[in-house]
């Protein structure tokens, strides 16, 4: 069966190779601190339904505690190394029958005949505001019938090519949740230069279009909209032969590699 990307909204996609299900960053939640969902309807619960759940970082738009809580006992849940200890909370859900997995770049972890890898990502990953730097942020590639990069967030650095290797699918964050995007992040621009470097065979843009902080609405609204279709823009300048799949929340696709 060929590898199959569902895009949930933000950075949550859920990645079926050879019969398993991988679930990136779960955030289920129409509304987190200040952020409200302004586009797609919630997950259903089928998006709950995984194998394993890859966090790339502790920040709460990706490590969320309420939606990891809805994840089914047994669900095998890999974090960055020490991220226990800075989200004691996480614990707890281990208690309840969530297998916790800490990883660290360059470790490997097989799954159901698969291997997922831990790569470096540049991007605080600390769990803000005030949390001490005890856990790296990262990205996965999971390995099966396709090669499926997960950069969680990350901004551009000199050795990604290499750190990240060869992959044939990327999903690559292109925007955030406000108007402007600090160190360590990708735009549609960076993601682009990103893309030509790694060189996969597809790419789907994700971490846009999905949460806006209350009351800016009206402020840069294009910073919402637009990361998407820049991207593609960019794409086909700077990466012309690869597929890029620009997804609507909820929408799935089927990318064509060769391995």
């Amino acid at each position: 069966m060929p590898v199959e990307v569902t895009w949930w909204g933000h950075a949550t996609c859920t990645v079926e190779d050879s019969g398993v299900r991988f679930l990136t960053d779960p955030l289920f939640a129409r509304r987190l601190a200040h952020l409200r969902r302004r586009r797609g309807a919630l997950p259903p619960p089928e998006a709950a339904v995984a194998e394993v759940v890859l966090v790339s970082h502790l920040h709460a738009d990706h490590l969320h505690l309420p939606s990891l809580a809805r994840l089914a006992p047994g669900t095998r849940v890999l974090v960055p190394r020490g991220a226990p200890l800075a989200v004691p909370a996480l614990r707890k859900l281990d208690a309840r029958g969530l297998r916790l997995t800490e990883v660290a770049p360059g470790d490997t972890v097989p799954v159901e005949g698969l291997t997922v890898r831990a790569v470096p990502a540049l991007h605080d990953g600390r769990r803000l505001p005030m949390g001490p730097h005890r856990s790296p942020a990262l990205g996965y590639v999971v390995e099966g019938e396709a090669r499926t990069y997960f950069a969680g967030d990350t901004g551009l650095f000199d050795t990604m090519a290499e750190s990240v290797g060869p992959v044939d699918v990327a999903l690559l964050p292109v925007g955030g949740w406000g108007p402007f995007l600090g160190h360590g992040h990708l735009n549609a621009g960076r993601a682009a230069q990103a893309l030509a470097e790694l060189s996969p065979a597809a790419a789907v843009p994700v971490h846009y279009g999905t949460y806006w902080p209350v009351g800016l609405d009206a402020v840069r609204p294009h910073e919402f909209h637009a990361p998407g279709e820049e991207f593609v823009r960019h794409a086909a300048r700077l990466a012309p032969k690869v597929a890029v799949h620009l997804l609507g929340h909820g929408e799935r696709v089927r990318p064509e590699v060769a391995r």
